[in-house]
């Protein structure tokens, strides 16, 4: 064999390695920034910024219209809410672009968005459901200060006295003291000295504060994580015993990559682990090498030291974390809960969320799916009017062991739904599936959810 063959040979190891076991960004089916985690009755909600498709090449060329949602119950498998907030629900705000990067809380049976339009100020939106519908209580923005460009990423924490407390800021730090209904504040806005342009700049490489940054308590230590430098942008941190500082600045949790020239950090605790979001501009890279502001959310474990420093991560990894618990493939799992996916977008009917753009070869990975015993048949809901196409289900990868192949039958139009299904092998264990697209031409159907039959 000769060495250029076995370079071959490697590249293709080395990719398809990459497309099956890769985890990291977490979401595929649209490009996604500042990541802000709520964990609310045993579940992750993923709230996000959205990078359109069409934003322009080059630094700073940021298109973003609206926010998005998505949830866990297992860090790995993440579904689709869609579109969950918009600037048009901000009629005092800009229309066209700058919705920036968010954080919902929740208090008291209701759930506050804070979201910053760009150029405009930090507005809040109001829901009785984590999964909205939104709305404006104010109708003028909440902050109403004369930094209204520099008036963004509001993040939020309840202290343990039922005092909540907004910061927010690039390049200055500055926090205020909301009142208990969420959409007010007391007293006067503060500027947390000693960062941004203040900060010691003696180090060129120092973690100094930029942008971003989070909120977060653990134990008995307060911590405000934060974009830092710029650029490429790290995620470094300060400590403090009580919220209103002061800030003790401690390091990077992660340093600056030059792949990435922005950051945002969100950080939760969760069934015993504490994760880190952010994101890089991996899914962008992978198209084209240049750039764009379309990024791509990532997560990964974070850990303490006894002092409750934090344990700096490296840069973000491709495999990303493991699941908490396993996905019961025998109730209706929706197309959109994907751990991985190629290809492949989402989009929304009077049906709900459902996957679509599907071509032959694209294909869903879930992961960690536990099939018991005594699985007869796999069945689905899609749409399509395709005469040549099918789902192929295999384990653990793309051309893993084959479970069964279910031929999808015409349904008469692509919003007309049906369900179709196939026997299957018998299998056990816990397992990833991936549902392997086939066919010919393009968009060969739309697929709304699947389960397993016993």
């Amino acid at each position: 064999m000769t060495s250029k063959i076995r370079i071959i040979i490697l590249f293709v190891f080395i990719s398809f390695t990459f497309l099956t076991s890769a985890q990291n960004p977490i979401i595929q089916t649209k490009y996604t920034a500042d990541p802000a985690p709520l964990v609310y009755n045993d579940t992750v909600f993923l709230y996000t910024s959205h990078d359109e498709d069409n934003a322009g090449p080059g630094m700073g060329k940021f298109l973003m219209k609206d926010w998005l949602l998505y949830t866990s119950v297992d860090m790995v498998n993440w579904t689709d809410h869609g579109v969950v907030a918009s600037l048009k629900d901000f009629t005092w705000g800009n229309q066209d672009n700058g919705a920036w990067a968010p954080q919902c809380v929740a208090r008291d049976g209701k759930f506050y968005l804070y979201c910053p339009v760009q150029g405009s100020g930090i507005g809040v939106l109001v829901s009785n459901s984590p999964y909205g519908p939104f709305k404006d209580p104010l109708g003028r923005r909440l902050i109403e200060d004369d930094h209204i460009w520099n008036d963004i990423d509001p993040t939020v924490i309840i202290d343990d006295d039922g005092q909540a407390y907004l910061y927010w800021g690039n390049p200055s730090l500055w926090y205020v003291k909301l009142n208990k209904d969420m959409i007010s504040f007391s007293g006067e806005v503060m500027k947390v000295p000693g960062v941004g342009k203040e900060q010691d700049q003696k180090d060129p490489d120092a973690y100094h504060y930029q942008e971003g940054p989070w909120a977060y308590k653990h134990n008995d230590h307060y911590y405000i994580a934060y974009a830092s430098t710029c650029c490429p942008e790290g995620i470094g941190y300060a400590m403090a015993d009580k919220p209103t500082g002061p800030w003790d600045y401690k390091g990077y949790i992660m340093k600056p990559n030059e792949k990435s020239s922005g950051n945002h950090p969100g950080i939760i605790d969760y069934k015993g682990k504490t994760y880190v979001f952010g994101f890089n501009f991996r899914l962008n890279f992978m198209i084209t090498e240049n750039h764009h502001e379309r990024r791509s959310v990532c997560v990964e474990e974070l850990n303490f030291n006894p002092d409750g420093t934090i344990i700096e991560l490296p840069w973000w990894s491709e495999t990303g974390v493991k699941p908490i618990g396993q996905l019961n493939p025998f109730k209706r799992t929706e197309a959109e809960t994907i751990a991985w996916s190629q290809g492949l977008k989402t989009a929304k009917s009077s049906n709900g969320i459902y996957v679509t753009a599907i071509d032959n070869g694209d294909y869903i990975k879930v992961q960690a799916v536990d099939f018991g015993k005594n699985v007869k048949n796999f069945e689905v809901t899609i749409a399509s009017l395709s005469t040549d196409a099918a789902i192929e289900v295999h384990l653990d990868s793309p051309t893993g062991r084959l479970l069964g192949t279910l031929k999808i039958k015409n349904t008469g139009g692509n919003d007309k739904w049906a369900s179709q299904s196939c026997p299957i092998k018998k299998e056990a264990g816990v397992h990833d599936i991936y549902l392997v697209f086939k066919g010919t031409g393009k968009d060969l159907f739309s697929f709304d959810w699947w389960k397993f039959n016993k």
